[in-house]
């Protein structure tokens, strides 16, 4: 019985030409981008050559690359060590590798568990990196053999990994009480929420297991927030917004990105480099960014779990 992985995640460009392959396939998905065709390509081609030069040197500042391909990389090869039945891939939903190429690969699989890098559903992430998956599966006849979740922001493993990355933030002789806490979630435009996506439900629930978690270990903040970061355009996007929710901030912070399961530019560019702009300015006296889980043993432990529930359902 061959069995196969397949983490799913966003993706990021694995070199400087490929930001614009990036940033073109994003804004031309229609969980992305809702209008019709061809009015969408004009709009992503539009949105693109906007933002390519400053998505080309943000990623200049990252090494060339987004963080998400080594991050990524670097937990497959660890899953797959720790994993003795199965075999693990993943695929991305912008950049190579991509669900054709992948899926391809698995034509001789018996079994393939889908397992989304979104802790929490949303048509933008989750169903959007499923479809695309079945679309290929399909193709290549092996879509009855797939079984996939919608989300793991409950997990306890999961949010025990948040917590050690929380932990990691503060030095030696530290009190974390000297610190207030700011869960930042990728933003999204309140109109999807409001057609029911359950996207902010679900992070308000992870914010609360991740408090749970934090309390039972006895680790206390002056304050925790919830705010959004990576709004684009004139819509009204989740409030509180990350830049408001800081001129809140007496004097230490620390910012977990609680949507993001692997670091990528929205940690390492956005919240690490321009967001501690923001907290220069206002005079925050310590800014700080956990990293995101990455392959973190108890987030291996987290999908190690679900691909064992996944598998023992009938």
């Amino acid at each position: 019985m061959k069995k196969a992985i397949v983490l799913m995640n966003m993706g990021g460009p694995n070199n400087l030409d490929e930001v614009k392959v990036f940033l073109k396939n994003m804004f031309n998905d229609k969980y992305i981008i809702g209008a019709p065709q061809p009015i969408r390509a004009m709009i992503a081609w539009l949105i693109t050559s906007k933002r390519l030069h400053e998505a080309k040197e943000n990623y200049s500042l990252l090494g060339g690359m987004s963080p998400i391909v080594g991050h990524t990389k670097r937990l497959v090869r660890r899953l797959n060590r720790v994993i003795d039945d199965a075999d693990v891939f993943h695929v991305m939903r912008y950049t190579p590798p991509f669900a054709d190429e992948v899926m391809k690969k698995l034509v001789n699989y018996d079994e393939i568990y889908a397992i989304p890098m979104y802790p929490h559903y949303s048509i933008t992430t989750t169903r959007s990196s499923i479809e695309d998956v079945m679309k290929y599966a399909k193709k290549y006849n092996i879509d009855k053999k797939i079984k996939t979740l919608d989300s793991f922001y409950d997990n306890e493993n999961y949010n025990k990994a948040i917590v050690e990355r929380i932990k990691e933030t503060i030095k030696e002789g530290e009190d974390s009480k000297d610190f207030e806490l700011i869960f930042s979630g990728h933003g999204l435009p309140q109109k999807v929420v409001d057609k029911g996506d359950p996207y902010q439900k679900h992070i308000l629930a992870n914010v609360e297991a991740a408090k749970k978690e934090l309390a039972r270990q006895g680790i206390q903040f002056k304050k925790i927030h919830v705010a959004y970061q990576s709004r684009l355009g004139p819509l009204e996007w989740l409030r509180p917004y990350l830049d408001d929710k800081l001129k809140e901030i007496e004097s230490k912070v620390i910012i977990y990105p609680i949507s993001f399961t692997v670091d990528n530019s929205e940690t390492e560019c956005e919240l690490d480099i321009e967001y501690k702009e923001v907290a220069d300015e206002l005079g925050i006296k310590d800014y700080r960014v956990a990293k995101a889980p990455n392959h973190n043993q108890y987030f291996m432990d987290a999908i190690i779990e679900m691909y064992n529930n996944l598998s023992n359902k009938n």
